[in-house]
């Protein structure tokens, strides 16, 4: 700072010296005329190195000017500026181009929103997914180009936590996998997810399960139909004859109730298959569940039955019969001779619960969370012997989906175990 002071005073000052030896060598005319041309010198200095810096503001693109005097440092420092400006500006550009680079090869198509739902950015399956042009769509409302209600909907939503399955797509046939991520000041990142194939090989699987399962209910039956036949004839004296022809009618009938739950979650996982909305009266199905439970169990449990609040639930009657009952007949199942099972209706806060709470085996931590797989058996030995044909957590984990329930599990080995169903308050009637 002090070296600028000193350089910007030195003329002035020896201007000054000059201008005042002269008034008393010549006068004061002559002294005042070396002055004034001094400093309009210097001023028109000050002006054309004004109108360099004017023009290279106008192009900063060109080089920075020289400039003259103080002007020189001034430049000199403006030039290193630009430099290292442009340096960086080199960096992150290439830092942005490799980043598109890196996003273009992603597997997933990725669109950039801004907090409104515009198109900042999008990377070439984006494009391809929702039938966008990144260098045309730019700035537009993703909604005026992607249409479809659903999507549309699950946008306004903001809702972070499940993906959309997008059918109706803009190519035929194509299925996507839409998530929502949030990320920065209100911005959002659209992943879509070609599930297409994945689709297509889930769809063969349930119809192979279904189809497999409804050609095995006909010979099931004629099988079964002849055992009892064979079972009711006076002749039959042997003993191991008819031993061996309970036991084929035990195992014909195990296997009708497996076709019968293949089926039943066949039809559960099928989407075109939409949920049979309707006014469901539970104390009236409970108390015949009740008393169904009793039939199975045959006296060996005691049953009770306590309902609280609201007793009408909105939704598919079958299905939530389907799924208390398997709740029931999986506690009788696994409660030894004598316990007892609770069943319980209760609303609060507008949801409403449905639990089964046993004094049975319970079940162990490690594996509550694999309970609602397919075929999973906890103890495959007692399974059998209780007949059960483990899908039945299964249909109810279905169902609660479909009803947008949840379904919670608690339980500890040797102090029984408890059952929940907490259905959203838009499915209780009040």
């Amino acid at each position: 700072m002090f070296d600028f002071w000193q350089r910007a005073l030195i003329f002035p000052l020896l201007l000054l010296v000059a201008s005042l030896l002269l008034w008393g060598v010549a006068g004061a005319l002559p002294a005042s005329l070396l002055f004034a041309g001094g400093i309009l010198l210097r001023f028109i200095s000050h002006l054309r190195n004004l109108s360099d810096l004017q023009r290279w503001l106008d192009a900063p693109d060109s080089s920075v000017p020289d400039g003259t005097g103080l002007w020189e440092d001034a430049f000199s420092r403006l030039n290193k500026m630009t430099r290292k400006q442009r340096k960086e500006r080199e960096q992150h550009a290439a830092a942005l181009l490799q980043l598109e680079q890196a996003t273009a090869a992603l597997p997933d198509g990725v669109v950039i929103l801004d907090a409104t739902d515009r198109i900042e950015w999008c990377n070439r399956l984006a494009e391809q997914h929702f039938g966008l042009d990144v260098m045309r769509d730019t700035g537009q409302q993703i909604t005026y180009l992607a249409r479809q209600p659903e999507f549309v909907q699950y946008l306004a939503l903001r809702s972070f936590a499940d993906p959309l399955i997008l059918r109706e797509s803009r190519q035929a046939g194509l299925v996507l996998s839409i998530n929502l991520v949030p990320y920065g000041k209100g911005k959002h990142l659209l992943i879509s997810s070609n599930i297409t194939q994945r689709e297509r090989m889930e769809t063969m699987r349930r119809d192979f399960v279904a189809n497999v399962s409804h050609e095995l209910r006909t010979p099931l039956t004629v099988v079964n139909g002849f055992v009892e036949t064979m079972h009711d004839m006076p002749q039959l004296e042997n003993a191991m004859a008819r031993r061996a022809l309970n036991l084929m009618g035990e195992q014909t009938v195990r296997m009708e109730s497996l076709v019968d739950d293949l089926l039943a979650l066949s039809r559960l996982e099928n989407e075109q298959n939409p949920v049979r909305e309707e006014s469901v009266g539970v104390a009236a199905m409970l108390a015949d569940i009740q008393h169904e439970g009793e039939a199975v169990s045959q006296g060996k449990h005691t049953i009770h039955l306590n309902i609280e609040g609201a007793p009408q639930l909105i939704g598919s009657a079958e299905e939530l019969r389907s799924a208390f009952l398997n709740l029931l007949t999986n506690a009788i199942r696994y409660t030894p001779n004598g316990g007892d099972i609770w069943m319980s209706w209760t609303t609060a806060a507008g949801q409403a619960q449905f639990a089964v709470k046993d004094s049975g085996i319970g079940i162990a931590a490690q594996h509550i969370p694999r309970l609602t797989e397919r075929f999973y058996r906890v103890d495959r030995s007692r399974s059998r012997e209780t007949g059960g044909t483990g899908l039945g957590l299964a249909i109810v984990k279905h169902i609660a989906m479909r009803h947008q329930a949840a379904l919670e599990i608690a339980s500890e080995e040797g102090k029984g175990s408890t059952f929940t169903l907490a259905f959203p308050a838009r499915r209780v009637v009040a």
